[in-house]
């Protein structure tokens, strides 16, 4: 399938690794030009020129930078070579809050997971729609967490911030965008292999005193596709969203978690 989108630019945050990575390559794999960012140097580096060896017809221009300050934003929309912000596609992610009991955390610790979970993503999006809906095509997709729909307890710093996120999204996708060509929505990860997943399971491992490695085929035994996903498989349901051929759904909290959640809706 031709998702119509080759030529176009993305702006693809926390994407050095893991499920980021896994949308920058799947969207490049679809002639899509990059701005990818993450904040270790090496290690985006690497992920830039992997995506340009696989995907050699597109620019990839990395941003060592931190997306959830306002410094790293305006690097990802400076960089030479970019769109400035007039970006097709915004893919926004950025590292999971640590897992942990409520009673330990503190004011701080609570304002810099809305900040980095649910203010950065509302800030991107503010910074470009207008844009989008002017040249009437548009696609952000916000990669959040299936904790939306079915809270983790030790994961109250995510459930919290990712949810008020997902409240925002409701709201905005419906204003007017969409009749403009621009579309919004979540994109809910399950249990991913990932190092995000395996420093949850470190957690889990250590409040219950069980081996990680029995702690995480527990979790494998969860899921009714018995196995993590990939970031790969990620990342063609990130293309498809962007796509052309997902402008009739916005405002959608798209679940990808191996059928572990156990709801109808």
């Amino acid at each position: 399938m031709d998702m119509g989108i080759s030529g176009k630019w993305a702006l693809v945050c926390g994407a050095s690794k893991g499920l980021g990575l896994g949308c920058a390559q799947a969207l490049a794999g679809e002639g899509v030009n990059l701005v990818i960012v993450a904040r270790g140097v090496d290690a985006l580096n690497a992920a830039a020129e992997v995506i340009r060896q696989v995907s050699p017809g597109v620019q990839v221009l990395p941003v060592a930078a931190d997306i959830t300050t306002e410094a790293g934003r305006a690097a990802a929309f400076s960089v030479a070579g970019g769109p400035g912000k007039h970006f097709d596609m915004v893919v926004t992610n950025a590292g999971g809050p640590p897992p942990g009991d409520f009673r330990g955390w503190d004011r701080e610790i609570w304002l810099k997971a809305v900040d980095a979970n649910m203010i950065t993503p509302i800030e991107l999006i503010k910074a470009t729609v207008d844009g989008m809906a002017q040249r009437g095509f548009g696609r952000i997709v916000n990669i959040t967490s299936s904790a939306v729909k079915a809270p983790i307890d030790i994961l109250g710093l995510s459930n919290g911030a990712r949810s008020g996120l997902t409240g925002f999204v409701a709201g905005v996708s419906r204003s007017g965008l969409a009749a403009q060509g621009v579309t919004i929505n979540n994109l809910l990860p399950g249990a991913f292999d990932t190092d995000r997943l395996k420093a949850t399971m470190e957690g889990a491992a250590a409040k219950t005193g069980k081996p990680l490695d029995a702690v995480m085929d527990a979790r494998r035994q969860t899921i009714p596709a018995r196995r993590f996903g990939t970031p790969q498989e990620f990342g063609a349901i990130c293309a498809f969203l962007c796509s052309v051929h997902a402008g009739y759904m916005t405002g959608q909290n798209v679940l990808a978690d191996g059928g572990a959640y156990p709801g109808t809706y």
